[in-house]
């Protein structure tokens, strides 16, 4: 068990670090210190949970130890010693201008001193540059030139790894000091140059970057006091860009505009260059326009983030390295994405160092390391890093925030349910929001719901304690709850939830405040003036492009509001800034006392928060997303790292902060690409719809349930056993928090413990009412509330039972809502009135209908190649042990049958059917999709089959659940489907002999045709 050690903090911030605390051979947290610095190891020590031990679950560690995993990083140790010895003789075999900067940069007398890990930073790339030519450490220049010659086609990049936080900008401005001023008095030593390239992987960084020119009135070298007075001069020669590397793209030329597309192809037909595009000298020259053209030497390039620029491989580097050909699915698009967009940062450097030259890349970030797809094993540290202060180097120096994230609960299951929040909560969320839909109002899964309420039951704490302490009388703006989401419908979901949303009723419409009060953005019936929650899409932000129409749509509310708090602030009409323009300058002020995003307490982000974002008042971290890599885990918290305050305590140390981190999944990671744990390959096929069979495409609704149409008249309920209920406890209401050092914490849903059931019966029957009870206008009949109140209560008292911890108040959750809801809806019957009932379907709220083009995935299993008149996907994959041959009797039939104008293999499609069984809903999936020839005059037809084979099960349970799919597919999903009408007529058919599967299909085929009811059942 890792250690409890209640201040982790055991190194001044201004000094080399002395000590470190000690990991086990397990890889955890010992009490035990260690009198001397950490040595550079290429490994991410994170809390280790203790929910399931003594269990048998598997985890990576059993595979591969820690004494494995935890490599040192040689090369660094080795310069990090040669630097601390050179720093210790007072920086010799170096100009006066750079001793007397280090000097300046190093005084302990400094009222605004410099981190060391600042100082190291910079010292190294002095070291480099001057020193160790001059003191027999040649090896090291020599190391890096191999590197990059190998690496990055001769770049001369030069790497520091510093954590988030830790301060990289204001080691690029020590290295801009260094380089100017040393030129400015030397114009002659070709070691130096003043001029620079800054390039940031987006607008946000570049904006913010501004510090670094000399003539902001913001800037670090006045701010951080980093120049003598004396040397201001000298300073403001120096000449600097700062650009995103998306200007690196050849754009549009001056003679190539206005032309239309057409007329570029016959003008260009046959040539080999596009005269309408730039060329790379062109790019180049636009780029560095601003740098004066009386001098031609060479530059120095200032990498933000670098781990973005890299020259993948198109062969995979190592046991255990993968190239994007490796992967499938959302991976693959990442991967790719990643990829593509660090080509064109690399091929960017390439031309400007062939046509001005370049004198040294320097490199920053705190992952400088290959991600998956890359081409390298995942997490391999860049070669040519010379300097490291890690997370933990970080943490035991008090520089940035401790994570603390979820190592215990009391949910069922060995997973710590709001540590690995997406396993439970992501094929439960959408991908898209079809047209003409809406999110307004929709649940949530309920551990999402949760995990958003948990955490932000501790939010609320923290803001109390903020909300009365002395730093909110000075102004100091409030905590800020951060949630990364992995698409814009699941991030509006969530926001809604959080800030509120506008909702139809009849012909009117009404706001409806947000769950989470303090984040609500509605009040009174109004929105607030000032939002307190935002909707960003940090990439549409950081392209500098623009904002896409779908995302503008969802966001207008909360863009307007802050247009017009930005016409009221400078008394210039808003409407002259553009709307990405006003949600950037929103994100990046958040946490800033006077400006546009001071108030904002809660950001629901579309895809990765911006990286360079210096809010330093992030407290709490939700991550709704897939983490593909460790290093996309240490880059989101990384969001929330920065320390609010930097005063040190009496020992001459900073006081430990706290991030709390829900659904962002750490773990350990192996680095180093010797002794991989090489595993062999399975052979893959891809099963895919493919373009040219679109003749074959099927398209299905896809429903979340079922409604009643039911004469008026008073409702009443039959309650029997089938009816009971147990609310279970899988959703934990305790959650213990730890960072890998440090105090612990134990955030709780106390809130659900005290509702009384009285006002669970009133959540369940407005739920009721709008799920089930609506006229044929859609508007729910509100006549019957009282009715459907006392049923609810009814059934709470006699039919709900209670899992052990459970309480009523979990039914409040809208995933156990929903659940209950269409459970006491099934026991629901008119007294009287006339009319008969009437099933009509309840579409999927995210979308509403699917087709067989979405299929797109691998599989290790047999396959079937089908025909490609009638199948749109090119596989059928055989399920069961070595290929199920009655799936391909099936697929070799439909494939003969006339009748049969196209079918799919349900594998990788999303359709389902939604039935009742003990007391859950539940997702059935038959085999397949079948789409008949269509007759002259007639609607499309279509045939769901299922291929039961001959097995025959003696218990009765599954005999019972067996019966409820096929009774509710038969009755109530193709019912809902033939009334609604919009997708034609459907018929259901269970094959059960694979000798009889034509004669049964031929039958069911006719019966379809003819409107009649398909048998088919077992017996």
């Amino acid at each position: 068990m890792s250690a409890v050690i209640e201040n982790p903090i055991i190194n001044s911030p201004y000094a080399e670090p002395r000590r470190h605390w000690q990991f086990d051979e397990q890889g955890l947290i010992t009490d035990e210190l260690a009198a001397v610095r950490r040595p550079s190891e290429s490994w991410i020590p994170v809390p280790t949970p203790r929910k399931g031990r003594g269990k048998a679950v598997q985890t990576e560690l059993d595979i591969l130890d820690v004494a494995e995993r935890r490599r040192r990083n040689e090369q660094v140790d080795q310069i990090r010693d040669r630097v601390a010895i050179w720093r210790q003789r007072r920086y010799p075999n170096v100009t006066p201008t750079t001793r007397r900067l280090l000097e300046y940069w190093s005084d302990e007398e400094r009222e605004n001193r410099v981190l060391f890990c600042q100082r190291e930073a910079a010292e190294t790339a002095v070291f480099i540059a001057e020193a160790a030519p001059k003191q027999g450490d040649e090896w090291v220049r020599n190391a890096l030139a191999e590197q990059n010659l190998d690496h990055n086609d001769g770049l001369p990049r030069v790497a520091f790894k510093m954590a988030t936080g830790a301060g990289k900008t204001v080691v690029m401005a020590m290295l801009i000091a260094w380089q100017t001023l040393n030129k400015v008095a030397s114009p002659n030593d070709a070691r130096f140059t003043r001029r620079f390239l800054i390039v940031t992987p987006g607008v946000t960084i570049r904006d913010r970057l501004r510090v670094l020119l000399p003539a902001d009135e913001e800037n670090y070298y006045k701010q951080r006091d980093l120049v003598p007075a004396d040397l201001w001069g000298p300073l403001r020669q120096a000449e600097i860009v700062v650009t995103n590397f998306h200007s690196f793209l050849p754009r549009a030329t001056k003679e190539g505009r206005g032309i239309s597309a057409n007329t570029k192809l016959l003008l260009t037909a046959g040539g080999a260059d596009d005269p309408f595009v730039e060329t790379p000298d062109q790019m180049v020259n636009r780029v560095l326009r601003e740098f004066s053209s009386s001098r031609s030497s060479e530059i120095i390039v200032l990498n933000d983030e670098a781990h973005h620029c890299y020259r993948g491989r198109a062969a995979a580097v190592g046991e255990n390295a993968t190239t994007e050909d490796d992967l499938a699915g959302e991976e693959k698009k990442e991967a790719h994405s990643r990829n593509a967009e660090a080509g064109v940062w690399f091929s960017g450097l390439r031309h400007i160092a062939r046509k001005i030259g370049i004198k040294t890349v320097y490199d920053l970030s705190a992952t400088p390391f290959f991600l998956k797809g890359s081409g390298y094993p995942e997490g391999y540290l860049f070669p040519w890093v010379v300097s490291d202060f890690s997370l933990m180097d970080a943490i035991e120096a008090g520089i940035v925030k401790i994570p603390r994230v979820p190592v215990d609960d009391d949910a069922i299951g060995d997973e710590v349910a709001y540590l690995h929040l997406w396993s439970k909560v992501g094929t439960e969320l959408p991908k898209r929001l079809p047209k003409g839909t809406t999110l307004a109002g929709q649940g949530l899964p309920g551990a999402l719901e949760g995990a958003l309420r948990s955490l932000y039951g501790n939010y609320a704490k923290a803001f109390a304690r903020w909300e009365s302490s002395d730093a909110a009388a000075r102004g100091e703006t409030p905590p800020v709850f951060i949630v990364v989401c992995n698409n814009t419908t699941v991030s509006k979901l969530v926001y809604d939830f959080v800030s509120g949303f506008e909702q139809a009723m009849g012909r009117v419409s009404a706001l409806v405040p947000g769950a989470l009060p303090l984040f609500s953005n509605v009040g009174d019936g109004r929105w607030l003036a000032r939002p307190r929650t935002i909707l960003v899409d940090s990439i549409e932000l950081e392209s500098g492009e623009g904002l896409k129409e779908d995302f503008k749509k969802i966001a207008a509310a909360e863009i307007e509001a802050f247009r017009a708090e930005h016409a009221a602030r400078t008394g210039r009409p808003g409407e002259e800034l553009d709307d990405a323009t006003i949600l950037r300058e929103v994100m990046n002020t958040v946490g800033k006392a006077g400006r546009l995003g001071e108030g904002v307490r809660c950001v629901v982000s579309v895809s990765m928060l911006t990286e360079g974002w210096d809010a330093n008042t992030v407290t709490h971290i939700l991550g709704v997303r897939a983490f593909g890599s460790q290093l996309l885990c240490e880059q989101v918290v990384g969001r929330g790292l920065r320390r609010r305050s930097y005063t040190v305590n009496e020992d001459g140390m900073f006081e430990p902060e706290y991030a709390e981190v829900y659904g962002v999944p750490f773990s350990f990671i192996r680095v180093s690409p010797e002794n991989a744990d090489p595993r062999p390959r399975r052979p893959q096929t891809q099963v895919k719809a493919v373009e040219d069979r679109a003749d074959a495409r099927i398209v299905f609704p896809k429903l979340d349930g079922y409604r009643i149409e039911i004469p008026d008249g008073r409702l009443t309920a039959d309650f029997g056993r089938e009816h009971h209920f147990e609310v279970p406890f899988d959703i934990a209401s305790w959650t213990e928090i730890r960072g890998v050092v440090g105090e612990k914490e134990v955030h709780d849903l106390s809130e659900l413990a005290g509702k009384r059931p009285q006002e669970v019966a009133f959540r369940l029957a407005h739920t009721m009412l709008n799920r089930f009870f609506n006229d044929a206008g859609g508007q729910p009949r509100r006549w019957l509330f009282p009715d459907l109140v006392r049923i609810a209560r009814q059934w709470l008292d006699e039919c709900v039972t209670y899992a052990p911890g459970a309480r009523v108040g979990h039914l409040t959750l809208a995933e156990l809502r929903e659940i209950a809801a269409e459970q006491i809806w099934h026991a629901i019957t008119p007294e009287s009135g006339p009319g008969e009932e009437r099933a009509t379907p309840i579409f999927r709220r995210y979308d509403p209908w699917g087709s067989t083009d979405a299929v797109d995935f691998f599989t290790t299993k047999r396959t079937m190649r089908t025909d490609p008149r009638k199948c749109h996907v090119n596989h059928v994959v055989l399920d069961g042990f070595d290929g199920n041959t009655w799936e391909q009797i099936m697929a070799q039939t439909l494939e003969s049958l006339p009748q049969v104008a196209a079918y799919v293999k349900n594998d990788h499609l999303e359709f389902d059917i939604p039935y009742v069984h003990g007391a859950r809903t539940r997702r059935y999936l038959p085999d397949f999709l079948v789409r008949l020839v269509r007759r002259d005059g007639d609607v499309p037809r279509h045939l769901i089959v299922e291929v039961s084979g001959s097995f025959k099960t003696h218990n009765a349970t599954m005999r019972a659940m067996t019966s409820s799919k096929a009774d509710t597919a038969r009755n109530l999903w193709c019912a809902a489907v033939n009334n609604h009408g919009g997708y034609g007529r459907w018929g259901y058919i269970e094959i059960t002999d694979p000798v009889t599967t034509r004669e049964k299909l031929d039958e069911a085929i006719d019966l379809l045709h003819a409107d009649a009811p398909i048998t088919g059942l077992p017996t």
